[in-house]
């Protein structure tokens, strides 16, 4: 299989080394990354300045390498459209490892599963790849990374439905004290919205974000629950954010006797 990886913390990161170093054992692994750190950019794409392309050495088993200048969803779009050929166009897209989780809500802001939905919007199937722990070096992603390259071929035959992507959240603890795996959905917020006022050397203000972890129940079935379980966390997400259930009742209250023009009045 055909697979290209990205991420939104660069080339150097280990994780990424880690990812592609599983997966090429196996798998066709292509690399197209942002050329620096690029972390909670959301979904955003570069629109007003051009997207600079370089080409790396490749290591780590990946068949090539690219950095872009642009935002980790440019790297899906333009990898896909521009950089690869017609003979290495993925049929997986998989990004991370991040370092550190992309739980409940605060996946909107995440740079690591922009690159997922970047893929799925081109109808490729996604995976978005989270390692929850502190350490950064090599060893402490292996095993997230080989969690990954085990999984693939038990997905083989899943449907990846439309506009869905698995995001994938791996605990940070040793292999050996994984309780398990569970198959949830989004929490709530993983930290408080706070901010702490502080003042420079110059006297002028300025804020540091400073939320707190957030509490949950130890048995909900989100993936903050199960990772402060130590089981690692599988959730279908998906971009279409339309609330279908509700627009019946918006239509009746709004359009009553199929009349729409109650604000030319």
């Amino acid at each position: 299989m055909r697979i290209l990886v990205s991420n939104d913390d660069g080339y150097t990161a280990n994780g990424i080394h880690a990812l592609v170093e599983a997966l090429s054992i196996q798998h066709e692994v292509y690399v197209v990354v942002p050329n620096g750190e690029r972390s909670a950019a959301g979904h955003s794409l570069t629109l007003h300045t051009p997207i600079r392309v370089d080409e790396l050495p490749p290591k780590y088993g990946a068949k090539k390498v690219w950095t872009t200048s642009g935002t980790p969803g440019d790297c899906i779009k333009i990898g896909i459209n521009a950089i690869l050929a017609e003979n290495e166009k993925p049929d997986m897209v998989i990004s991370g490892i991040n370092h550190g989780p992309n739980l409940g809500t605060d996946i909107l802001y995440s740079g690591t599963v922009s690159c997922a939905l970047e893929g799925a919007l081109m109808n490729i199937p996604s995976i978005a790849t989270s390692y929850c722990g502190n350490l950064t070096t090599m060893d402490a992603f292996r095993p997230t990374a080989k969690f990954v390259a085990d999984l693939l071929p038990r997905l083989k035959d899943f449907y990846f439905p439309p506009r869905v992507i698995l995001n994938v959240n791996y605990p940070g603890v040793e292999p050996e004290d994984i309780a398990g795996i569970a198959i949830t959905e989004l929490g709530g917020k993983l930290f408080t919205d706070a901010y702490e006022k502080r003042i420079d050397p110059r006297g002028k203000v300025y804020y540091w974000m400073a939320g707190e972890i957030t509490s949950a129940p130890a048995d909900a079935m989100t993936d903050i629950a199960a990772i402060r379980n130590n089981r690692i966390s599988i959730t279908p997400v998906t971009f279409e954010m339309t609330k279908t259930k509700i627009m019946g009742d918006l239509n009746s209250l709004l359009c009553k006797r199929e009349s729409c023009e109650w604000f030319k009045s």
